[in-house]
């Protein structure tokens, strides 16, 4: 996907309706307050194409910077949320509200704005051992 395609699935989701429970889409998972979407990128291709974990990386790393940066130009410059203490507080037990403690599991951190009474993040998560992935929420639920 491209930085405008990328745009474009924050844009739908942003234009769709929370479920009342939890389930998939064609981007990724959605429930009551909130969307998280894995965004394919260039990256996920190059490695079935035999590009190095190290460049997957690096090339995740460019297409989450493209997608901030598109995203700043819309809203304005982000917060930088770090999640650390989010997910030390979910493996104590502390009950995290959906989608916080999800994304505390999956990135150390997150580009955030507020638009139109939702949070809208974007972050780079390591997929399995292999992959990265970029995520975009959007969602009603503050930031714990």
């Amino acid at each position: 996907m491209t930085t405008a395609q990328h745009l474009a699935a924050i844009d739908l989701l942003r234009g769709r309706a929370f479920p009342a429970q939890r389930g998939r889409s064609e981007l990724g998972d959605s429930g009551p307050g909130f969307h998280l979407a894995r965004l394919p990128t260039a990256a996920e291709e190059g490695q079935e194409c035999g590009m190095r974990q190290e460049e997957a990386g690096e090339q995740c790393d460019a297409e989450f910077e493209a997608l901030a940066d598109a995203v700043a130009i819309r809203w304005g410059e982000p917060q930088r949320v770090a999640l650390w203490s989010v997910f030390v507080r979910s493996i104590s037990g502390e009950d995290i509200p959906d989608p916080w403690e999800e994304l505390s599991h999956l990135t150390d951190d997150l580009h955030l704005w507020r638009v139109d009474g939702h949070w809208i993040a974007v972050g780079v998560a390591r997929a399995d051992e292999h992959r990265w992935e970029l995520l975009a929420v959007v969602t009603e639920t503050d930031p714990p």
